[in-house]
């Protein structure tokens, strides 16, 4: 090989490898900015609260969790078959506080299970 294309071989090589560390550089940098940057950012935020600041338990106590039976409300209907219904017209809840308050219980002689009519 002649000398010339050495020269360019390895010019092309010293080029490509000082690209590489100034993008490195660059990026490293980069990244020190935005640690920086975010170290500003949270002295400014407010500090956690202290433990004489945070919420208490009433003197009532802890709520404690309600169950109810609960039966489905009637779906509107429209006035006329052609007239559709709009989210509003169809009412907040879909369910409601049933009258009857007592847990339905099973039958004697069923077994709960689909088909099951007794013992068999």
């Amino acid at each position: 090989m002649d000398h010339q294309y050495w020269n360019i071989a390895l010019s092309n090589a010293a080029f490509g490898t000082l690209g590489a560390l100034l993008g490195g550089l660059v990026i490293a940098g980069a990244l020190v900015w935005a640690v920086g940057l975010g170290i500003r950012a949270r002295r400014h935020e407010p500090s956690p609260p202290q433990p004489h600041e945070q919420p208490r338990l009433p003197q009532s106590g802890p709520a404690h969790e309600t169950s109810e039976i609960r039966e489905p409300n009637e779906v509107p209907r429209a006035a006329n078959e052609g007239e559709r219904l709009t989210p509003h017209q169809l009412g907040g809840a879909a369910s409601k506080r049933s009258d009857r308050q007592e847990r339905p219980r099973w039958g004697s002689g069923s077994s709960g299970s689909f088909g099951g009519e007794g013992s068999g």
